[in-house]
């Protein structure tokens, strides 16, 4: 038999192959794994050429996926100044006081609702800090935006705007806009005029980001952007280079407002692919968030907002589905209010059998009971990412909490109802609106925090599988990804610890001694 490339030894394998559960040894050959089971079943795959591995004792598992991440994208939306750590509005003001200059703009991103007390988002907020510089920030759920007045003058911005989709230019009651953009299409008219990095920059930050993934165990991501129409040529002018750390699934966006040929589009993009990514997908938005008023609700939050849909006309949403869905194209699809996850499972249900697994919801921040068990039931995958939850308090004092209510606010995150309802869930981080660490994403599905801190948490074989088989599923994977098995992808994390038997706080620092991606190996322990 040819020779392995890799032959990884005294691990604690946890397989999650049924057929298999737990090995100590394994060979991986030309990106795949030849063999898994004792050293002796390897030992005939050993060549002059083969690396060898001794893993210690360590804990092997299926390559860590991360199922919701912006990793290209996220690289203009994580410019500038970091306002994660910015907790009120003092904080933020000094913040953008000494931020530094691009091109004579105020770069920045992350910041928390929670940092303006209850306050209106209002650029008066923050004018007289920043020296008449342009300035763009960010909130930290990527829908929206604070911006100077500056920044307002220099793309044109006077007053309201019209939109296909739900987005807004907040104005005052004279017409003048406040500085406060929601959703894309309105922070959207801001980007033209926005500093932007080189290709060769967007490609060096990449390749940097992408092994920052890998140390914490990443093998792959799932995509939720094309992140721009020359995304396909940065990917393609890293592989001329190098290889990327991560295995990449881009989910174009479809957005309101598109016709047949754009659909069509869509279709025809699915063929574009590289070594380490490919199209696979595309990506819907049903609402926007609970703290920009924009979830589409079952009925108003406390401020009157959240009853009107993304898509201005819901039918039009799912009449682009059934067109996707007919040319054998998966979908995922933003739903964070109770009405708009309702609307996605009604759209599949009317998909009938053929839609099982092939359709998937992100975020599904609340919803009712008799939501639950339709996952199951339907087929639909539900795409969690537990440490968003770090933004809500126990309390429910936050904005996300005050603005649904204590009945609604109970409900947050229900990961563990969805498991035990029998609904594939699979797990990522939403970089960059949270961290992309995928240890958190273990920890925090074990123990949730916030206004979900009452409820159960995953267990920790739970958690292992949201980011390995049930992440498999949520791709159309099954057969190559998801379990350490003779034929599939030799993507696999080794831990320092047991991430299954580990307490979860244990889980969120614990070392992370080796990652393959495609049989390369994309991170080792110093």
């Amino acid at each position: 038999m040819p020779p392995a490339d890799l032959i990884l030894t005294a691990a604690h394998i946890r397989t999650l192959d049924p057929t298999n559960p737990h090995a100590t040894a394994l060979a991986v050959r030309d990106g795949h794994i030849a063999a898994v089971g004792a050293p002796e079943d390897v030992r005939d795959w050993r060549g002059p050429r083969t690396e060898r591995i001794d893993l210690g004792g360590a804990t092997l598992t299926p390559g860590l996926v991360d199922s919701h991440s912006h990793p290209v994208w996220g690289l203009e939306m994580a410019t500038g100044v970091d306002l994660s750590a910015v907790a009120d509005l003092e904080a933020l003001r000094a913040a953008l006081r000494a931020a530094a200059r691009v091109d004579g703009w105020v770069i920045a991103w992350g910041l928390d609702h929670n940092a303006f007390g209850g306050r209106p988002v209002h650029r008066s907020l923050i004018e007289d800090v920043l020296d008449g510089a342009p300035t763009f920030i960010r909130l930290y759920d990527g829908h929206s935006a604070l911006v100077s007045a500056a920044a307002l003058r220099a793309a044109g911005v006077e007053g309201p705007r019209e939109f296909a989709q739900r987005a807004t230019v907040v104005c005052d009651a004279e017409g003048s806009p406040t500085g406060h953009l929601v959703e894309h299409a309105a922070m959207d008219l801001i980007t033209p005029v926005l500093p932007r990095p080189s290709h060769a920059e967007r490609r060096t930050r990449l390749v940097e980001l992408l092994s920052a993934m890998a140390a914490t165990g990443l093998t792959g991501a799932h995509v939720m952007d094309l992140g721009g129409d020359d995304v396909p040529g940065l990917l393609a002018s890293v592989e001329e280079r190098t290889h990327l750390p991560l295995r990449l699934r881009l989910a174009p966006w479809c957005m309101p407002g598109v016709d047949k040929d754009g659909l069509d589009e869509l279709v025809a993009l699915q063929a574009e692919r590289g070594r380490h990514w490919r199209v696979g997908g595309a990506k819907f938005f049903m609402d926007g968030t609970v703290e920009g008023g924009t979830a589409w609700l079952e009925h108003a939050d406390c401020h009157g907002q959240g009853t009107d849909a993304f898509w201005p006309d819901p039918r039009a949403y799912a009449d682009a589905v059934r067109h996707l869905h007919a040319a054998g194209v998966r979908t995922a699809t933003h739903a964070i209010g109770d009405a708009a996850v309702r609307h996605v499972l009604d759209t599949v249900a009317s998909l009938g059998p053929g839609g099982r697994l092939a359709h998937r919801i992100e975020h599904i921040e609340t919803v009712p009971d008799g939501t639950v068990p339709r996952f199951a039931e339907l087929g639909v995958i539900a795409s969690m990412q537990p440490p968003h939850t770090a933004y809500t308090r126990a309390d429910h004092t936050d904005e996300w909490s005050r603005r649904l209510g204590d009945e609604r606010a109970a409900r947050a995150w229900r990961t563990r109802d969805l498991r035990d309802a029998g609904a594939v869930v699979a797990l990522g981080s939403d970089w960059p609106i949270a961290h992309y660490d995928a240890r958190q994403v273990l920890a925090t599905a074990r123990a949730p925090r916030g206004a979900a801190s009452a409820a159960a948490g995953l267990t920790g074989l739970m958690a292992l599988e949201g980011c390995t088989s049930h992440a498999a599923v949520a791709a159309g994977d099954t057969d190559v990804a998801g379990r350490v098995a003779p034929g599939f992808r030799a993507d696999l994390t080794a831990f320092g610890i047991d991430p299954v038997e580990a307490p979860a706080d244990e889980v969120a620092q614990a070392p992370v001694l080796l990652t393959v991606s495609g049989g390369r190996v994309t991170h080792r322990h110093p």
